[in-house]
């Protein structure tokens, strides 16, 4: 008698429960972030790549606004044929998220119309609408740094009365608020407006040689853009010419590990015209280059260099030995692009038709044309601009602290965007009437519960995905960018019944071959810890560890597929790296030795 095959699922949304003690919590999240029963029928996956940690419950705006946006360029402005947009779920401050796939040929073909029309536009006018891009995001920045720092006086100032403005100042902390939000709202569409065109020509480049040369690798795909100039390289641009810079003026020997950034900008005031000319400098790099965060931007703990100078300035020591060992700083991007053409011309030369070879060179010259956006948006998109954001709603954070709503300004991260707004036109209408706000009786023991939460969520792991496993993964998006396959999502599956294997598969996101000591990073707080050729083993990488990138061997990563930021910046650096693996931060220990092999995409723990 044949035993039934029981088809293959992660465990379901339904069977995954609140922790026990942060049921209040999780029911704050708005309720259309909440599992249902009928979410149990769909596959969910966790985006560890853009929020590894758990959200505070402010931080969740990221996620809406992004996803609103995202799902607009998908199915409404661009009409991709085959995906629309992305439902998102969280359970223990997690999040997850599912796409939604259309499958009716007849809707594909209406989309494919509509597609091509719009998306050729963008493409043929790519320089124009790439500068007025440009334009539009400096201009909503300083819109929003120009949005008008908010108060509550004792009395309306007389000059107010005398110009008849008849609005009192309680009006313009609603009106800055609800600003401040549909600014950050109208970023993320700004964001999408040319980035899922830039994935999306070099997806068509990437399908055409996986079907003209079926042996090639994805990695061997993602080589042909290497090299490539983007605005999100110029931070660590800046700090490696500010190393040349100290060397050059003989005031290197002031910046030592371990010292604070005013330790050590007060010892350049020591040294006279040298350590002045050089303060000058950071003066110049700090605008705009320091508005990086030291995560992705999307939580609002993640301060920028600009906030918090310890990244920057702790990596200062370790260019300046680089540059007096003989070491080089710079990103080998002309053996990169040396490397690119020959692969072009070498996989061109194997094409068969004048037609082929037409349409091969019209789209990797596209592809390079419109690449440099994938990397270069997020310095102004989730660095700059959600910096600005967050330190806006810090404002407002102050505002009702002064009025003991809870202890410190960054409690506010602690509520929805739509409680923000409750608590201040409670504060507004105390401010009007004269009565004592309701807010300091009410948020501070939510807030001192919130934060519990948080802290045991965090101390939890949560499963990589949930719900039935599709048959196939047709979103090349999802491939690329997270590294999801059906091979992986199987692998994800076995993990623990290969424990003792000593091999871990992932992406092979960029070769060579390196055996080191494993250092373990799971945060941003961490990254200290890492010292000169270890190999580094993370969830996810993001722009800002690329000072990173100087100590280390090799990274190893959890998620992450071939066109992962892990992926582009190892490559970038010319260092071996395996990416999507699924369990590497479980699997192995801080401290161990281990190789990794980035042209096979595998990690083997060697003791």
């Amino acid at each position: 008698m044949n035993a039934t095959v029981k088809p293959k699922v992660f465990p379901l949304p339904s069977s995954l429960g609140v922790l026990p003690g942060t049921e209040r919590a999780q029911a704050a999240y708005p309720y259309y972030m909440q599992f249902t029963k009928e979410d149990d029928e769909r596959f969910w996956f966790y985006n560890s790549m853009h929020f590894p940690e758990p959200m505070c419950l402010f931080d969740t705006i990221t996620a809406e606004a992004c996803y609103c946006a995202l799902g607009s360029a998908n199915t409404r402005v661009y009409c991709l044929p085959t995906t629309l947009g992305i439902d998102s779920r969280i359970m223990n401050g997690r999040y997850y998220i599912g796409g939604n796939a259309v499958t009716d040929p007849a809707e594909i073909a209406r989309r494919v119309k509509e597609f091509e029309q719009r998306a050729s536009f963008y493409y043929a006018n790519w320089e124009r609408l790439f500068a007025q891009w440009k334009d539009k995001m400096m201009g909503l920045i300083r819109e929003t740094e120009a949005l008008p720092k908010i108060a509550l006086p004792d009395l309306e100032p007389i000059e107010h009365v005398y110009a008849g403005r008849g609005i009192a100042e309680n009006h313009y902390v609603l009106e800055t608020y609800q600003k401040t939000l549909e600014g950050y709202f109208r970023m993320w569409h700004y964001h999408f407006e040319l980035l899922l065109l830039g994935y999306g020509a070099y997806l068509t480049f990437f399908d055409f040689c996986k079907k003209a040369f079926p042996e090639i690798t994805d990695q061997t795909v993602a080589r042909m853009v290497a090299g490539i100039e983007a605005d999100i390289f110029r931070p660590d641009d800046e700090l490696r010419r500010l190393a040349k810079l100290a060397i050059e003026l003989g005031i290197d020997g002031e910046f030592r590990q371990g010292a604070s950034p005013e330790e050590t900008i007060q010892s350049m005031e020591r040294r006279g015209e040298p350590g002045r000319a050089w303060l000058a400098e950071l003066a110049i790099s700090r605008d705009p280059w320091f508005n990086i965060n030291v995560g992705d931007g999307f939580y609002h703990y993640h301060r920028s260099w600009n906030d918090d100078l310890s990244m920057p300035f702790a990596a200062l020591p370790g260019y300046i030995a680089n540059l007096r060992a003989g070491e080089t700083l710079e990103r080998p991007i002309h053996k990169l692009m040396a490397e690119r053409k020959q692969l072009i011309e070498a996989y061109r030369e194997l094409l068969g038709t004048d037609e082929d070879r037409a349409a091969y060179d019209q789209m990797i010259e596209l592809a390079h044309r419109v690449f440099p956006y994938v990397e270069g948006h997020k310095f102004y998109c989730e660095h700059w601009y959600t910096n600005l954001f967050f330190n806006k709603i810090r404002e407002f954070g102050a505002l009702v602290a002064k009025h003991d709503f809870f202890p410190e300004p960054d409690d506010v991260f602690q509520l929805t965007h739509y409680e923000v707004e409750a608590a201040l036109i409670d504060l507004m209408t105390s401010w009007s009437n004269g009565s004592p706000p309701r807010g300091p009786a009410h948020w501070p023991e939510i807030v001192r519960e919130r934060k519990a939460a948080i802290a045991e969520w965090s101390k939890h792991p949560t499963p990589p995905a949930l719900g039935p496993v599709p048959d196939v993964i047709d979103d090349p998006a999802i491939v690329m960018l997270w590294g999801i396959t059906r091979e992986n999502l199987d692998a994800w599956l076995t993990a623990g019944s290969q424990a003792d294997s000593n091999e871990i598969h992932g992406f092979a996101a960029s070769n060579g071959v390196v055996e080191g000591v494993a250092r373990v990073v799971r945060s941003v707080q961490e990254m200290d810890r890492v010292r000169k050729g270890d190999i580094l083993v993370c969830p996810v990488t993001n722009p800002t560890w690329s000072p990173l990138f100087q100590r280390i061997a090799a990274a190893v990563s959890d998620i992450g597929g071939s066109m992962s930021h892990a992926a582009i910046v190892a490559r970038e650096f010319g260092m071996p790296a395996v990416v999507g693996t699924g369990t590497a931060t479980q699997r192995i220990r801080d401290g161990q030795r281990i190789r990794v092999d980035g042209g096979r995409g595998i990690v083997t723990i060697l003791d």
